[in-house]
């Protein structure tokens, strides 16, 4: 007789494992690596580490948050080590202002990236930080900014970015946040939190060093690569949405591509034509479903 899923505690993260793959070998992609038991929010901890000196590529993985929260102010919380719930903290220089806005796309395709690898699923992007599978939230994405003093005798502050992710793994249907969320074991995927965790932050490494060397690229914009790539993978791109803009304004259109500022763009339907889109770089974007006319997450 099997036991119900519900009432067993996954093992805990082998932190001493990851960090030796991850730290400790040479060329590691990070600079030091923790596991809490439990925290408030990873995000909040690691911005307060940026400003008491922590070092680029810092991480900090929770096997439980408290506080954890989402875009907008949402909550985002499950029970104990039944997620990846990780941030990262980066200290990029001084990076062109029209980069941030891609932050989050790229680490949306780093988090693509690793649950193909280690999960065995085929996810989707919707933008701006949400990872779906079959149109369900698995992944979600928050991207901070501070700003910390600059290394030596300048009194110049630099951006410091604290890049958070929250994967569902094990979470049963009771277990969801949301409705419209989903978890790896539910979708089929592979619930090895320890390879998830790994192929994850290796894919991170990677996305985020490509995202830094679009600095130093013709006009310091995102990169040809990254925004083909980025469009392949999202499932906004050619979607009906609904499009909540601060203030209250509701508009809906057709998302037709992605801008080089991570802006999505829309063409609306209230009597538009293509030299009437608008783009969206703040707002709640939603997914019309293809029955019923009612809308998605």
């Amino acid at each position: 007789m099997h036991a119900d899923p519900a009432t067993v505690t996954p093992p805990r993260l082998d932190a001493a494992a990851l960090r030796h793959a991850l730290v400790e070998v040479a060329g590691a992609p990070y600079a030091s690596l923790d596991v809490v038991d439990e925290i408030g929010s990873t995000n909040a901890e690691l911005l307060a580490r940026a400003g008491d000196g922590a070092p680029d590529r810092s991480v900090l993985l929770a096997e439980y948050q408290a506080s954890g929260r989402g875009r907008l102010g949402r909550e985002w919380t499950a029970p104990p080590r039944t997620q990846v719930a990780v941030s990262i903290l980066l200290r990029p220089g001084a990076v062109t202002p029209t980069l941030f806005g891609w932050l989050p796309l790229v680490t949306g395709l780093a988090v693509r990236d690793g649950l193909r690898e280690a999960a065995g699923v085929d996810v989707t992007l919707k933008w701006p930080n949400d990872v779906l599978i079959e149109g369900r939230k698995l992944s979600g994405i928050l991207a901070e900014m501070t700003t910390v003093p600059a290394a030596g005798d300048f009194r110049v502050r630099l951006p410091a970015v604290v890049v958070g992710v929250g994967i569902n793994i094990s979470l049963t249907h009771d277990q969801l946040p949301v409705p419209h969320a989903t978890s790896l074991t539910l979708a089929g995927g592979s619930a090895d939190r320890d390879a998830i965790a790994r192929a994850v932050l290796e894919a991170l490494a990677l996305r985020h060093q490509q995202w830094r060397e679009c600095e130093r690229g013709s006009g310091s914009t995102i990169s040809d690569e990254l925004m083909a790539t980025y469009t392949e993978a999202c499932s906004t791109i050619g979607a009906e949405v609904r499009v909540e803009l601060p203030g209250d304004i509701v508009r809906t259109g057709r998302a037709v591509r992605v801008d080089r500022e991570g802006r999505l763009v829309v063409v609306p339907h209230e009597g538009g034509t293509s030299g009437e889109e608008f783009a969206v770089a703040a707002g709640d974007v939603t997914h019309v479903r293809g029955t019923g006319g009612r809308w998605g997450g």
